[in-house]
């Protein structure tokens, strides 16, 4: 961040290089080219994990159970309790999405 505010503990993470990877981000204008670029810009093991973490998202907002998405997806229940954690208390980016996607549950 490159203002001359305090940084708030839940901002620490925020860094110049975060902030201008983000702004690359909104760049993209396709999912061929946003694939292209998390390719480049990942392994293939944090783009799985990173995918699984999606899925669980969508579940949860689905409404469906720990132990079915865990069945589903092979995700942990630390995981799945990670993502339902941030769903609920995070900065609504899972949210934000899922409602852009059409992805959440009427």
């Amino acid at each position: 961040m490159a203002s001359a505010e305090p940084v708030s503990p839940e901002d620490r993470w925020i860094t110049e290089e975060i902030t201008d990877l983000a702004q690359a981000v909104t760049n993209l204008r396709t999912p061929d080219e946003a694939l292209r670029f998390l390719r480049d810009v990942a392994t293939i093991n944090e783009l799985r994990e990173l995918g699984q973490r999606w899925h669980v998202a969508r579940l949860l907002d689905q409404g469906i159970s720990y132990h079915d998405i865990s069945e589903r997806t092979g995700a942990s229940s630390a995981t799945i309790s990670r993502v339902a954690q941030w769903l609920r208390y995070g900065r609504d980016g899972y949210r934000l999405l899922l409602d852009r996607t059409g992805r959440r549950k009427t």
